[in-house]
C-alpha cells in the first residue's frame, strides 16, 4: 500500500496529525517530531486504521511532508532525512 492510498482510506489520521502539529506550534515549538505526533495519536484514539494498526509508522515522513506542503507555515517544522528511494507521488 502506498501513502496516497493509506491516507485516503484513513482520513482520521490526517485530521489528528494536523491537530497535534498545530497544538505543538501553538505551544511555541519551532521544531517537532512526526514520531511524537504519531505516539499522541496512538495514546488518544481508540480508532484503528484499515491495516490493523492505529497508525502505520511507515508513513510518518509522508505525513510530515504533506503537512509542510499543505501548510507552508510549517516549512522546516519537522526534521526529515533525504529520501534514498524514489516514492511515487501524485
Amino acid at each position: 500500500m502506498n501513502f496516497e492510498q493509506y491516507d485516503s482510506e484513513n482520513p482520521q489520521i490526517w485530521t489528528l496529525f494536523v491537530h497535534y502539529a498545530s497544538m505543538a506550534k501553538q505551544k511555541g515549538f519551532t521544531k517537532y517530531s512526526a514520531n511524537g505526533i504519531f505516539e499522541a495519536i496512538r495514546w488518544q484514539t481508540k480508532e484503528w486504521g484499515n491495516d490493523g494498526f492505529k497508525v502505520n509508522n511507515n508513513f510518518r515522513p509522508d505525513y510530515a511532508r504533506k503537512m509542510e506542503k499543505e501548510f507552508p507555515d510549517f516549512a522546516n517544522f519537522f526534521e526529515k532525512r533525504v529520501l534514498k528511494a524514489v516514492r511515487i507521488r501524485k
